[in-house]
């Protein structure tokens, strides 16, 4: 595992699942992070549970509070005087056929999961910079690198945002800020619980993928372990998950076969009974 001792962190979704575990993970090794997402208590309990409270500061806000960034962005700066790492991990997912799918879920999904963090992302560029040192990670998903059914506003975002981290990447080369992308598959959180429905309402329920994926803490590791060893990209996933986004570089005729294969076995009706 790293060591961070005397780094600070910026955590969005924070209060649970791969953002909880990242948290945790980075305090343990003597690092001081801020704790962002909106709920509240839960970002609380987070802190407590690092076992060092005190090198946690919450700040609670809505990624989507576009105004207000730059503001919150100089708490954060202020809290140890610079950040060393910015994590953009909140997101929201989707469990619905594209044909069902309301407009407004599109609209919410890509503005969660694209334009806030390519907006904090942009606001804490120049502070990154004026330093000369520094890391971006940007929760992306094996979503990111192909397309899934029930998932086009999901698949869309995250598509998005390696587009716009890579073209980051190459930006800021040599000006001592790295760009991380992580790709993780099926990690046993809330994501599927928490996705949204055709009509924007959450889903509510999790999948069986999801409650035998892999263990946060197990993720966050591996994340803490790439941001310090430089990755510019990193795939944690397991089984068919992680041959997925090779074959889709390698042979993408083969994966679009595979993909409607899986649609015409019944893959829809089977994510929509679980």
């Amino acid at each position: 595992m790293a060591i961070f001792d005397g780094k600070t962190a910026w955590i969005t979704g924070a209060s649970s699942g791969i953002g909880e575990a990242l948290a945790k993970a980075f305090v343990a090794t003597g690092g001081s992070v801020i704790l962002s997402g909106r709920n509240m208590t839960e970002l609380q309990r987070v802190a407590v549970e690092t076992g060092a409270p005190e090198k946690c500061l919450v700040l609670r806000f809505d990624t989507t509070a576009y105004d207000k960034l730059p503001e919150y962005a100089q708490k954060a700066i202020d809290f140890k005087g610079r950040i060393d790492v910015l994590v953009n991990n909140a997101g929201i997912s989707q469990r619905s056929l594209a044909i069902d799918t309301d407009a407004s879920v599109y609209d919410r999904i890509i503005d969660v999961d694209l334009r806030a963090p390519i907006a904090l992302t942009q606001v804490m560029l120049p502070h990154l910079l004026e330093n000369g040192a520094g890391h971006v990670v940007m929760i992306s998903s094996v979503a990111g690198k192909v397309g899934v059914p029930m998932r086009t506003a999901y698949c869309a975002a995250k598509h998005g945002l390696i587009g716009y981290s890579d073209a980051l990447r190459s930006e800021v080369a040599g000006q001592g800020v790295h760009v991380l992308v992580v790709t993780p598959g099926s990690v046993r959180t809330n994501v599927s619980r928490n996705a949204l429905n055709a009509d924007g309402k959450a889903r509510g329920m999790s999948d069986k993928a999801i409650d035998n994926g892999i263990d946060p803490d197990e993720v966050a590791r591996l994340i803490w372990d790439g941001v310090s060893s430089g990755k510019r990209e990193l795939l944690i996933a397991e089984g068919v998950e992680a041959t997925l986004p090779q074959l889709r570089a390698q042979d993408a005729e083969k994966l679009f076969d595979m993909i409607e294969a899986m649609v015409a076995q019944g893959y829809v009706e089977k994510m929509q009974a679980e």
